[in-house]
């Protein structure tokens, strides 16, 4: 059975590049024009490209990445991590993840990340690290430096989830701290390796990313524990200059919705903040995300971002044996060429349970229906009984709270009754 699901995958996969890489240079001039369309209806950012650290910019991967990075409200999985703080307090798993990204010409990435949640605390950890050879040649065309060129980030997470329960997904807030290193190969004069040249070009930089995420029903057309509707609100990159270059610092507000069980859509907003010279700031931007649930194992989703002189066209499938994800994305912008191995992440996600969180869940609404059918049956103590217990499993399940309630207020209106006969005699 796990053959041919990874059959399944594979051929989908195989099946969206080839129809990428049909007519490929008829299609690249396609995109092309698509670009100087979209550039001259947008416009050109003439502030673009003034912040440092452009490895907080691109994504390891994952369901988020083939979603176009509209990603902040959905925050379902340990994407989250570089979208919205918020998000680990939220998941119904632990997870692990690992991720490469074959991004423009020798630029490639590795990234991994982990999360936990107790109650409604989370916590996550990971980073990732972008490196690319780097090489110099004199006026001679003779090599004199070579190395890699890397930049890397550790992000450490934590969130909190207040004011859940039963028919609200609660308000979460999260911070993330980030360290950000950059590390540059010494250069020469032309001719000689100048010592320590590299190191005054290399950095290291502390920052912070701030979130909130709430979830909540909203025109659910079906039924399910989960909430359809959410909605994000997050500052990414706070922090002083690297260098005298700011941090690429941008405020996005996000919201994911869920119609059908199978099908997610999503909306984030963008705008950058140069906070050295606020006028400097980019231009905002947007992104659409769509992602679907084709067969129990595999999910297909896709996204379109619309950025001034960088948009870009993501699509991705992800298949699940167990509890192992495989994921792969293939992005398009006007970085990319029809390349078959040319901006493609791959990730591998690892589901580590949810610490009795489902297996307590049943258990409570189990008791709440034998509560149920004991009221049904004129049984109050029973139904009181059960709901009770219901409750001391989880007090936040408004269900029981709520039967409880009516049979206190039952029970003092047949009191009330019986004082009224009393005082006619």
């Amino acid at each position: 059975m796990k053959c041919i699901k990874i059959s399944v995958f594979l051929t989908a996969y195989l099946l969206i590049l080839s129809l990428l890489f049909v007519r490929r240079v008829e299609a690249q001039d396609t995109y092309g024009s698509i670009a100087d369309f979209l550039n001259r209806i947008y416009g050109i950012d003439n502030n673009a490209g003034l912040t440092a650290f452009p490895v907080l910019n691109i994504p390891m991967g994952g369901r988020a990445e083939g979603m176009a990075l509209a990603f902040s409200a959905v925050s379902d999985d340990v994407s989250f991590l570089e979208f919205n703080p918020a998000g680990s307090s939220m998941l119904q798993t632990s997870e692990m993840s690992f991720f490469h990204n074959n991004w423009i010409a020798d630029t490639k990435m590795e990234g991994a990340a982990y999360t936990t949640r107790f109650g409604d605390l989370g916590f996550a950890a990971g980073g990732k690290w972008l490196y690319m050879p780097f090489t110099e040649y004199n006026h001679y065309g003779e090599r004199v430096s070579n190395g890699y060129y890397s930049e890397g980030v550790v992000i450490l997470n934590t969130s909190y989830n207040f004011l859940s329960g039963y028919y609200f997904g609660g308000l979460s807030l999260g911070i993330n701290l980030k360290g950000a290193f950059r590390l540059m190969p010494d250069f020469t004069d032309n001719f000689d390796i100048i010592a320590g040249s590299g190191l005054e070009q290399s950095a290291v930089m502390g920052m912070a990313d701030i979130g909130l995420l709430t979830r909540f029903d909203f025109l659910k057309t079906y039924y399910s524990r989960e909430k359809n509707f959410s909605a994000a609100l997050v500052i990414r990159n706070l922090g002083p200059p690297a260098l005298g270059e700011p941090l690429p610092t941008v405020v996005n507000a996000a919201i994911a919705y869920k119609p059908f069980r199978p099908v997610i859509f999503s909306v984030d907003f963008f705008q950058p903040l140069n906070l050295m010279d606020i006028t400097l700031s980019e231009m905002p931007y947007g992104a659409l995300g769509f992602s679907a649930r084709i067969t129990s194992f595999l999910s297909m989703r896709a996204g379109v971002m619309i950025k001034a002189g960088s948009s870009r066209v993501t699509v991705g499938s992800a298949v699940t044996l167990d509890n192992i994800a495989l994921d792969i994305n293939y992005t398009l912008d006007l970085l990319t060429q029809f390349q078959p191995l040319n901006r493609v992440s791959i990730g591998v996600r690892f589901d580590l349970g949810d610490k009795g969180r489902s297996l307590e869940s049943n258990q409570v609404e189990e008791l709440y229906l034998l509560g149920l059918e004991a009221f049904s049956h004129g049984n109050l103590t029973d139904a009181v009984l059960a709901w009770e217990e219901a409750l001391r499993i989880n007090p936040r399940f408004d269900p029981a709270k709520q039967s409880l309630s009516m049979i206190e207020n039952r029970e003092d209106l047949i009191q009330r009754i019986e004082d009224l006969f009393y005082l006619d005699f």
